[in-house]
């Protein structure tokens, strides 16, 4: 089976990925949480991590001998070895495309990533406003999105981005939890898909053990001294 290891659910956005991927299609694994402390070389955290990803990093997948550590190839191992959950788009074009969205996730949104850290549990309308206000960056990159989500849904016809869910979906699964948490405005059309994408049973599952957590991680938390 399958082992994959996480960080904490209410902060941990790459971690989410992979794991609302699997949930959603609905294949068996073995959740290992690796709660956060720090990133400190002698970390708990890096203790464990390092001994499954060279990287220490969240989140690894562990396959028998394999280990796999970048989202983007658990995400491209897990749609080989399950090629009926149809994880790509089936047309080629569509998969591209597909492939270069998730890219530009991987490697983007840079201003949004930093100044919107994931938050589930937390409800941030007016931090977001002033982010708004203060942050080119985050309006650049939410200006992008609502770009490329608005093509993407009127190609595909919806409800997710290549018509059925996809690997772009979970990709993008922690930028509309970050849409909800600062309340970050987008067209209603936009808020709609986030509002489909936030209510898949895989996210749903992931949001319901984030809520339960009790850690409080302050470097995880720049606008709140306690939970």
């Amino acid at each position: 089976m399958l082992q994959l290891f996480i960080g904490n659910k209410n902060y941990s956005s790459w971690s989410m990925r992979p794991w609302v991927l699997i949930k959603q299609a609905g294949i068996p694994f073995e959740e290992i949480l690796v709660r956060f402390d720090s990133f400190d070389a002698g970390s708990k955290f890096k203790t464990q991590m390092s001994k499954v990803s060279p990287t220490g990093k969240v989140p690894a997948l562990v396959d028998g001998d394999l280990n796999l550590w970048d989202t983007l190839a658990i995400a491209e191992y897990v749609a080989e070895k399950y090629p009926e959950k149809n994880l790509w788009p089936k047309d080629a074009k569509a998969r591209a495309i597909a492939r270069s969205v998730c890219a530009e996730m991987h490697s983007g949104f840079t201003s949004l990533r930093s100044h919107c850290g994931m938050n589930i549990e937390a409800s941030l309308p007016d931090i977001g406003a002033l982010i708004w206000r203060d942050q080119p960056g985050v309006r650049a990159d939410v200006q992008r999105l609502v770009e490329m989500w608005s093509g993407l849904l009127e190609t595909h016809k919806g409800p997710m981005l290549f018509g059925e869910f996809s690997i772009a979906d979970a990709y993008y699964a922690p930028v509309c939890s970050r849409i909800t948490t600062y309340a970050l405005p987008v067209p209603e059309p936009i808020k709609a898909y986030v509002d489909r994408v936030m209510a898949l049973p895989g996210v749903q599952a992931w949001v319901k053990d984030a809520l339960a957590e009790d850690d409080f991680v302050p470097f995880d938390e720049p606008y709140r001294v306690r939970r």
